[in-house]
């Protein structure tokens, strides 16, 4: 520690502190107007002036070091920085200082007595209005730079830039033109560090930022993408004024993304579901509470009576809570007596689970996603972070920037791939041989950690057999990488310290997707960069959704208990059956692919949906409608009155995730808490209120009325999660699970005594390549691969409903330039994409991006009908659907008529 004094009080800090963190750690406040606690320190605009052993310094760029005697107070000090305030005040004009204006600006004049009459130039530099969420005022700008320096060392994007010479410099978009067209991703940094208000959000969240966060804010997490962002919710008669990226928040550390900052438009959307509909007479009308419930619990007893419990069937929900998913499976276990009963990561990251419980004993990331700070080799595979998790996107750019070797595998040259030292574009499809080509190369060269192999894993003999038959030459041949780019990304994968590995739904969505995850483990078990040992930070997925981490981990799942407890298993079965007080059936349930199955063939005869719009995120689309309709009851919890909602006989009103109390876990494991900021419309209730009452109706008492008691009762049946609770959440902020007493403080590195199988060992995965479920051929020439854009997410249906819509207004299939002259079609032109499955509308869009014979699309606007394309392959352990690949043609898109 460095002990030093400041005005005479003494302070202690850690190594690499400033001056700056010294007079803050005495409880002195200084204006710093060019500094940014997320930033390098500048030193540039003078008005954080302090005296050091008597030197007049700038405290935010002057190390703090032993014994130094710091002085803050006296008056020369006072005057001094309150001179270069008014000087720059002065040239900006009169609103820079009303009244009404609340800038750090504005602020530190007030706290410097300087008058608002000091601010009386006029710049006339003019405005630009044309961003929905980021408005420019010129005239306020005092070219401090932190915009540009949070654009590019945060956020990594380099969309802005400082113009102009002298008193007319101003920030500007680096392209030139508005800003809405320049290459801002609008993750709101820029308006959260502008400290003149020059930048702001327009609206009722004008001026607010999260550096001067107001008391009338409710902390909770993001309900969109897996990252699992903490963010301040500022609410003004009981409306949100504005989201803020929480500056402690435990991963996104101040920073955000479009749809968490900025895309709740759907709030008040006058599309809102504001009280439950029943179907009568072939249509839906609105029905009180108590009608819409006495209809599910009578149709749910009906199904019973007339085929079984079997016949009754839930698909839980990833944007729900852990408590709404633990409620959920709890229902459908003891109330209804069967394990029917899924999630959407039946969809996405199933084989995730699948994969990492085979190889390490638990279906999550082994290490925290902290430990990446210190990777010296990134491999990211399946993955374009930068759209579609856009604050882990930006961390490990900036990682790479500062330094670590960047390996990226993916078909396209988007995100971090324009910044890796190598790229691997591999065939879609071609996972599992891309791994073992990687894996060849390190056992050949002699890159793993031979006391590791022996001590903590097995199957390496039964690997090295099979990597024989894949040396870079023949991996070539099936990926289409060329052999040198493979063995040099295994060279920097293998000869890094602290080797990482991130990977996507890249991975995942295949008809090999669980063979695809074992195979990439493999990479860190073999270079001993897994299990705690400090030369690695393992391997972690990125999850799609919010939640969906945690609604597996509730035990939303057809075969498995909360905490992963298979429901075959006579103990599991027992610990659940003990806190319940009611038996648990032994049989496995019904995936979702089986429940539409089912459906279709008369055994399924009521579905329950829960916050999944599934007729436009399945595959097969049509025959997922006609599931549907075949099914005597359905019910759909939702937002909006989407394409699933429409087949329901029930629809319930649901409250979205800034109305609802519970926790959500995040990529990482980490629990952390979500709370209501506002009322849910009309009647909409929470899915956990929604679930209750259907209880109540069929005569059960649920136990555990309050999210918090659901998450207690979760730690009794999952030991795992014992350590648990909303009030240790509410103190600490986020804690990793495993986590089995409230005295610890939870695994955030998995495995450092033993992994969690059986043996106590890490396995090695051998299985072979296997070809995936689609190929091109003469009739469909091209594949198709389905992801994110950086403005949407999932189906869109919440941020297709405000100012995302105008940064990203329809469906594109992105296609090369050789592919678009080959079949006619020309950039920005409407095309038909037809699948042997099924067709869709898009726009083209023409560039380098896909490589020849590929094409990518987003699947953000069901009006388009993308997943109409997708073929009913699915991952052959988990049915996983195989999203990534699919055999397309193209053909001109006839007129509108």
């Amino acid at each position: 520690m460095t002990r030093l004094h400041v005005d005479g009080v003494p302070v202690e800090l850690p190594p690499g502190a400033s001056l700056l963190d010294a007079v803050r750690a005495a409880g002195t406040h200084l204006p710093t107007l060019c500094h940014d606690d997320r930033l390098r320190p500048a030193g540039s605009c003078r008005t954080c002036l302090v005296r050091a052993d008597g030197r007049t310094v700038a405290a935010c760029v002057t190390p703090a070091t032993p014994d130094l005697a710091v002085e803050t107070a006296d008056a020369d000090l006072r005057s001094l920085r309150r001179d270069a305030v008014a000087l720059i005040a002065s040239a900006l004009p009169p609103h820079a200082l009303a009244a009404a204006t609340h800038s750090e600006l504005a602020e530190a004049c007030r706290e410097l007595e300087i008058d608002a009459d000091t601010a009386a130039g006029h710049p006339a530099r003019g405005r630009d209005d044309s961003h929905p969420y980021v408005h420019l005022d010129r005239d306020l700008c005092i070219a401090c730079g932190r915009c540009v320096r949070m654009c590019s060392d945060v956020q990594g994007t380099f969309a802005l830039t400082l113009t102009g010479r002298g008193a007319d410099t101003a920030v500007a978009p680096g392209t030139g033109g508005p800003w809405a067209t320049s290459d801002c991703v609008s993750c709101g940094g820029c308006v959260d560090t502008c400290p003149t208000g020059a930048i702001t959000q327009p609206g009722p969240g004008r001026g607010l930022t999260s550096g001067r966060a107001p008391a009338d804010r409710v902390r909770t997490t993001c309900g969109y993408c897996g990252v699992g962002c903490a963010l301040d919710v500022v609410v003004r008669e009981d409306r949100v004024a504005a989201v803020l990226p929480a500056r402690d928040g435990p991963v996104n550390r101040g920073h955000a993304c479009v749809k968490g900052r900025f895309a709740y438009g759907y709030l008040g959307s006058a599309e809102r579901l504001t009280e439950p509909l029943v179907r009568e007479n072939g249509e839906l009308r609105p029905a009180s509470w108590p009608e819409a419930v006495s209809r599910v619990a009578d149709g749910l007893r009906a199904a019973v009576r007339d085929g079984g419990p079997d016949a009754v069937a839930a698909i839980s929900s990833a944007r729900a809570t852990n408590e709404e998913n633990y409620l959920v499976q709890k229902f459908l276990r003891t109330v209804v007596g069967t394990n029917n009963v899924d999630n959407c990561s039946r969809l996405c990251h199933a084989p995730s689970a699948a994969g990492l419980t085979a190889s390490f004993g638990r279906a999550g990331g082994t290490d925290p996603f902290d430990d990446v700070e210190n990777a010296d080799c990134l491999l990211v595979v399946g993955a374009n972070p930068v759209e579609a998790h856009p604050v882990v996107g930006a961390r490990l750019l900036q990682r790479a920037l500062d330094g670590a070797r960047l390996v990226v595998a993916d078909p396209r040259a988007v995100g971090l791939a324009r910044h890796a030292d190598v790229h691997l574009r591999p065939r879609p499809g071609t996972n599992v041989a891309l791994f073992h080509g990687l894996a060849h190369v390190l056992l050949a060269e002699g890159l793993t950690d031979p006391a590791f192999l022996r001590g903590r894993t097995t199957g390496l003999g039964e690997l090295t057999a099979l990597l024989a038959a894949y040396p870079p030459a023949r991996v070539a041949e099936i990926t289409g990488v060329p052999a040198g780019d493979l063995t040099a990304a295994a060279r920097l994968y293998g000869r890094a310290e602290r080797p990482a590995v991130v990977y996507g739904l890249g991975v995942t969505e295949h008809l090999h997707g669980t063979d695809g995850v074992r195979a990439l483990a493999n990479l860190p078990i073999l270079r001993g960069a897994v299990g705690g040992t400090g030369r690695g930070f393992g391997i972690s997925p990125l999850r799609g959704q919010n939640n969906v981490q945690g609604a597996s981990d509730m035990g939303a799942l057809p075969d498995l208990l909360p905490g992963y407890g298979r429901v075959a298993d006579p103990e599991a079965r027992d610990r659940a059956e003990a806190v319940w007080g009611r038996p648990v059936p032994p049989r496995p349930g019904l995936r979702i692919p089986d429940m539409f199955e089912a459906a279709r063939d008369g055994r399924l005869r009521a579905l329950w949906i829960i916050g999944e719009d599934v007729c436009a995120t399945d595959p097969g689309s049509r025959r997922v409608a006609e599931a549907l309709d075949a099914c005597p009851l359905v019910v759909v919890s939702e937002l909006f009155l989407g394409e699933t909602a429409r087949h329901a006989d029930v629809v319930l009103p649901a409250a979205s995730w800034l109305e609802k109390d519970g926790t959500f876990v995040n990529f990482d494991r980490r629990f952390q808490r979500v709370r209501p900021a506002v009322r849910p419309p009309g009647t909409a209730r929470s899915d956990f209120a929604a679930v209750h009452a259907v209880a109540a109706a069929m005569g059960a008492d649920l136990g555990c009325p309050t999210p918090a008691e659901a998450l207690a009762e979760c730690g009794r049946v999952a030991p795992v999660f014992g350590g648990l609770s909303h009030a240790r959440l509410d103190r600490e902020g986020a804690v990793p699970w495993p986590c089995p007493s409230p005295d610890e403080p939870g695994e955030a590195t998995l495995y450092t005594a033993e992994f969690a199988t059986p043996d106590g060992r890490a396995h090695l995965a051998a299985p072979p390549y296997l070809p995936p479920g689609e190929e091109p051929d003469a009739d469909y020439p091209l594949l198709l691969v389905t992801g994110r854009r950086w403005a949407h997410y999932n189906s869109g249906s919440m941020t297709r409903r405000g100012g995302n819509l105008l940064l990203d207004t329809h469906g594109r299939l992105d296609l090369h330039p050789e592919d678009a002259a080959r079949h006619g079609v020309a950039d920005r032109a409407s095309v038909v994409v037809e699948s042997r499955h099924g067709r869709a509308r898009l726009t083209a869009r023409v560039g380098p991006d896909v490589a020849p014979g590929q094409v990518f699309c987003a699947f953000h606007f069901p009006e388009d009908g993308v997943n109409a394309l997708v073929s009913r392959n699915a991952d052959t352990v988990t049915s996983c659907p195989e999203y990534k690949v699919t055999a397309v043609r193209l053909r001109p898109a006839p007129p509108r008529g």
